[in-house]
């Protein structure tokens, strides 16, 4: 499947029923691939956030373009192989680092920070119980440190949320 427009969250459950969110999908990203690969049993649950525009395509058809156009595969290999270094570097992010560092390159991960030009970016509307799930933390925590962030100037947010790109000094700091 491919997001044309909104934004879709990507969880798994544990058994428990604890909720873990695996990745928030925009525009141009795509999910579902498993499906290509034969995979019969679904790890995650996809869920629009927001008013979501969704191409689905079918493993078939799928198959052919993948086959027939060298361009669209390209584009859908680059995609594949930059999710799994991002999913491998949030692995690594999750061992390592603190809460504090985890909030803070996900907000500039959501912000698609490195990708556009400028000091500030917008992000979706997303929840600090959301947050909490991606990072690993309550949402007490969360909280704790998006005050903290709106202090230090790192980030605004009323009702929308603006990232600074200052916010990296966060993440870069041993």
């Amino acid at each position: 499947m491919y997001v044309q427009k909104g934004a879709v969250k990507i969880s798994v459950l544990s058994r428990a029923g604890k909720e873990a969110v695996v990745a928030m999908l925009g525009p141009g990203d795509f999910f579902g691939e498993g499906a290509l690969t034969g995979q019969s049993i679904r790890l995650g649950t996809a869920t629009a956030t927001m008013a979501t525009t969704v191409l689905v395509i079918e493993k078939g058809a799928m198959l052919r373009v993948l086959h027939d156009e060298p361009t669209f595969s390209d584009r859908f290999i680059s995609y594949m192989l930059t999710r799994n270094l991002r999913i491998e570097a949030d692995l690594v992010d999750h061992l390592f680092n603190s809460s504090e560092k985890r909030l803070a390159r996900t907000l500039l991960l959501l912000a698609r920070y490195g990708e556009q030009a400028g000091q500030q970016r917008k992000i979706p509307k997303i929840s600090q119980e959301t947050l909490a799930e991606m990072i690993g933390t309550t949402r007490s925590r969360v909280n704790f440190f998006m005050n903290k962030f709106r202090d230090l100037g790192f980030i605004e947010y009323n009702g929308d949320l603006t990232i600074n790109t200052a916010l990296l000094s966060i993440v870069l700091h041993d």
